[in-house]
């Protein structure tokens, strides 16, 4: 979703980086992942396509902090939440 975002704090020999990937536009995502020692953060489209890429050694990774955008919920959106959908009949 627009706005998740993924920090990575890295260390870089006698001070620490920090890179930041983020779904710039509406539909992407940020994914994660380690392999082989390596890890990768990629901003996903929606059909599966890999817009760029950072990747680091991960044995210089100090921190990977994943931030995704808070979701609504669907009672929230239509603001009927703790109310019921018709009065009850009186009998």
């Amino acid at each position: 979703m627009k706005g998740d975002r993924v920090e990575i704090v890295v260390d870089a020999g006698d001070t620490t980086r920090t890179y930041e990937v983020v779904a710039s536009r509406a539909g992407r995502r940020v994914e994660t992942a380690v392999r082989r020692g390596v890890v990768e953060v990629s901003e996903v489209t929606r059909n599966g396509s890999v817009v760029r890429t950072a990747r680091f050694m991960a044995n210089r990774v100090l921190a990977l902090v994943e931030q995704p955008v808070p979701r609504e919920d669907v009672s929230e959106q239509s603001g009927n939440a703790g109310r019921p959908l018709r009065e009850d009949p009186e009998s």
